[in-house]
This record gives structure tokens, sequence and C-alpha cells, in this order.
């Protein structure tokens, strides 16, 4: 793929207050890829992907893009719980291609397309938190898939739905991936990380323990911590 890649951590810290968060963080997320980000609660999961996103900045170490270039505008992140205006699915689509600098000529067939891409076009002028939340989260993939991100980072996106609503989130996750944006995502679902994961890394205690393909990952883990993991032992 073309564009700006790889991303690059270099001995990444993060350590607010003087509380270490990370440690020593060494990272490479090539173009195309589907990376997962496994560990248990409190490893730091969350805080890696905002330190890769952007919306932290790392106490110390780099975090750099293709080489140290700039950071690309065309990226997007989905959280566990979507935040909707008060306004319509498809008002919320539109904005935010406003707030990301798309044409106001264009908004609106994006939005629209977007809409019908995750399978709620039939939904596009009903007031988007009356929704439910599988369904809000489905708004809230089309809102980060209508951006055209070259990579898309996923905090959780599943935790609080029921199976139903995750499959349908899964495989909307899969779609995006194939429209060809490079997927990174966290989840404690194990059985979400076998079908989604190309790559898997693992974090305990705010360290990277393993950074390994899924398969090699789930059939002969590396290290004690996640071993540990995998057999439920580490929550």
């Amino acid at each position: 793929m073309d564009g700006v890649f790889p991303l690059v951590l270099t001995d990444v810290g993060f350590a607010p207050g003087g509380v270490a968060l990370l440690n020593h963080i060494d990272l490479r997320i090539e173009a195309g890829s589907r990376t997962l980000i496994l560990g248990a609660n409190g490893a730091g999961k969350s805080v890696l992907m905002r330190l890769m996103h952007g919306l932290l900045t790392p106490s110390s170490g780099s975090v750099a893009w293709n080489d140290g270039k700039a950071r690309p505008s065309a990226q997007a992140m989905v959280f566990q719980r979507p935040v909707m205006l008060r306004r319509s699915t498809l008002a919320n689509i539109a904005y935010g291609l406003k707030l990301n600098g798309v044409p106001l000529a264009v908004r609106g067939a994006r939005a629209q397309q977007a809409l019908a891409r995750v399978g709620l076009a039939h939904l596009g002028e009903r007031p988007a938190r009356v929704l439910s939340g599988g369904e809000q989260q489905r708004i809230a993939l089309a809102r980060a898939w209508a951006l055209e991100p070259r990579i898309l980072f996923l905090d959780e996106p599943t935790a609080s739905l029921d199976p139903s609503a995750a499959r349908e989130v899964e495989r909307i996750v899969s779609d995006i991936h194939q429209s060809g944006a490079t997927i990174v995502m966290t989840t404690h679902n194990l059985g979400q990380a076998r079908r989604l994961a190309e790559e898997i890394i693992f974090l305990h205690q705010g360290r990277i323990t393993e950074c390994t393909p899924a398969t090699e990952f789930f059939q002969r883990p590396r290290s004690a911590e996640a071993e540990t993991y995998l057999r439920g032992e580490l929550l």
C-alpha cells in the first residue's frame, strides 16, 4: 500500500505524574496488517493505542510514521462506548466528515454510502441516541469508515455488546480491513482475537512480552505471562 507507513514506536514510555504505565515499547505496525493487542486489565492496552493514535504524548521515546515524517490525518478511532450527537444517524456521520475538512458537496453522499456499508441505510433519519448499543457502534464504525482511514484504531469495540451485535461489528471491521485499512484493536475476547488477528501484541504490566503472528501466539506462546493469560489465569 502506498502512503505514510509504517508506524514505529521506539523505546516509548508513558509515566503521567511519575507513575510508569508503559515502559520501553518498541513496535512496528506495517501497512495493511490486522493487529490485536491483548493483556490483562491494567496492562496498558488502551494507553498504548492512544499513544499510537496521537491522543497522548509519550513521556519518553518516539512515535513516528515513515521514518519520522508527519503523522497522517487519514486515521480514525472507535471507542468501547461511542459518543452520539443529538442529531440523526446521517448527520452524525456528516459532522465527522465536516470536522475532518471534507467538502460540503460530498458529505451527504459519503455519509449515505458509509451507512449502507454497515447495513443501516434505513435508519438514516432516526435520532442516533435512540438506537441500540449495537446499532450505535455500527454508526461509530460508519463514521470512521467514511473518513477512508489508512489506519483504524478500535478500543474494545464489542465489550458491551451481546454476541450477535459483536459478530456484526467483527464483520464490519473485516470489511474495513478488506477496503485497505490497517486495523489495530484491543480486546479481552480470545475467540474474537483468534477470528480477527494476523498479529498479536501481548502486554504485561506496561511492557510488550510478545509481538508475534496470531497462529504462533495461540499455539506456542513465548512468554510465561501469555501462557498464563491464555489459560484464563491472568485477568
